[in-house]
């Protein structure tokens, strides 16, 4: 009957309007229950070998629910599509947060997630793309992930595919001097199918990065290097959905979105441990207490 109602009673364009935002607030909720469901299983993951880079990979899970509930056009049954999108983690230390959320879509079973670093895995801590369904780029040296999606979105360009290619990297990676020779020529090259995401989580392995070498101001500094440049909260899904999407309409510069994110960010005590908890010892009592945290 609301919907009887509903229907005669706005006109079309109204209509079309409020279908619109129903349809993104429900995608927004499938996000955070993706969220919620790809911390779960990373921290099943990382508990299954009893150790691991927890903090780092809580703290991309947010984006990684939006990028594959909404973004990414790929398919799990074809992981080699031909003009698929392409993420690379080139923050390599937090694979087991992509494992996770490539389980989660369906890439392969849930059940692999258990065999993290083990004999004969597929899911090496890091990620390999000759392992891993899913995985389109090798990564763990830091600073290199980011060289090889600037070349990706090159070869897409000279291909004339509609590709997008999708960068994540840490705020302790951008102090390597090779994510701003990456930043130089994506820019030059007007590489408008190219997203870089910052998880500026402020630490990074042995303190802050404040401490270490600061970098901020992020925003100034991708600008100056000719990106577009957007700034926000990364654990709210809405805000990093619509940078997302501002950075597809963006067609002749590269984008730089800087996520300000919490490292360990879902599971209160693991938040609370700061810098410690870049990796660290995680087993049953541990994955027991955080399971009853996770929000």
């Amino acid at each position: 009957m609301f919907y009887v109602i509903l229907f005669t009673t706005i006109n079309d364009g109204n209509f079309a309007r409020i279908f619109v935002l129903l349809h993104l607030r429900s995608l927004i909720m499938d996000c955070i229950e993706r969220s919620k469901e790809i911390r779960r299983l990373t921290l099943e993951c990382i508990a299954s070998i009893g150790v691991g880079h927890v903090g780092g990979c809580l703290s991309v899970a947010d984006l990684l629910a939006v990028l594959y509930t909404k973004h990414m056009n790929v398919d799990p049954s074809d992981p080699q599509m031909k003009g698929r999108d392409r993420l690379v983690m080139s923050k390599g230390h937090a694979g087991p947060a992509l494992y996770a959320t490539l389980a989660s879509f369906g890439f392969f079973p849930k059940e692999m997630l258990k065999t993290l670093n083990k004999i004969g895995t597929r899911l090496p801590s890091h990620c390999n793309m000759q392992l891993t369904p899913g995985v389109d780029m090798t990564t763990g040296s830091l600073g290199q992930g980011i060289s090889c999606a600037v070349g990706m979105a090159i070869g897409a360009k000279i291909a004339r595919e509609k590709a997008r290619v999708y960068c994540v990297i840490g705020d302790g990676e951008s102090q390597e001097g090779q994510v701003w020779e990456a930043v130089m020529l994506a820019a030059h090259r007007k590489l408008g199918n190219f997203t870089l995401f910052v998880d500026n989580n402020g630490m990074q392995i042995d303190d802050t990065t404040q401490n270490i070498v600061a970098v901020e101001d992020y925003e100034k500094k991708f600008k100056a290097f000719g990106f577009n440049a957007i700034r926000v909260d990364g654990h709210n899904h809405s805000a990093i959905d619509m940078a997302i999407e501002k950075a597809k309409r963006c067609k002749t510069r590269p984008t730089a979105i800087i996520l300000d994110t919490v490292k360990g960010k879902g599971v209160k005590f693991i938040e609370e441990m700061g810098v410690g908890n870049h990796s660290f010892s995680f087993g049953a009592a541990e994955l027991e207490k955080a399971l009853t945290e996770l929000n």
